[in-house]
């Protein structure tokens, strides 16, 4: 499995990467392998302002429906626009292409409370 060290991790599964105080959020290669086939992303919140640990969308596979839970506070402000026609991408590239949500981060500092990889590593282990 695959785990970037320039990311942060949640328990949920969810990865970030933060630029200034913008983040990018997706789910974790091992989430996806856990899904399987990823058929539909929805996320109904863009613009709104969640707490985290909010639900902020879902994430539709062939088996089952898994709630999508924000990292740290913030306002979501973009879906992936790939993810409609190809949410696949979330399977293929978990990391990349696959990402899921934009967001203004509150505080930058919450981010670094979040697991790095290893200790993502060892929740999944």
């Amino acid at each position: 499995m695959n785990f970037p060290d320039n990311l942060k991790y949640t328990k949920d599964h969810e990865w970030i990467r933060l630029e200034g105080n913008v983040a990018t959020i997706g789910i974790t290669e091992f989430a996806q392998s856990e899904l399987g086939d990823i058929v539909y992303v929805e996320v109904e919140t863009v613009g709104k302002a969640l707490a985290a640990n909010e639900v902020f969308g879902t994430v539709e596979a062939v088996k089952t429906v898994s709630d999508l839970f924000l990292p740290v506070a913030g306002t979501i402000t973009e879906l992936n626009p790939a993810l409609a026609n190809a949410p696949e991408l979330v399977n293929s590239d978990p990391y990349g292409e696959g990402w899921m949500v934009k967001m203004t981060v509150d505080n930058v500092a919450d981010v670094e409370s979040l697991l790095d990889a290893a200790a993502y590593q060892a929740v999944v282990a």
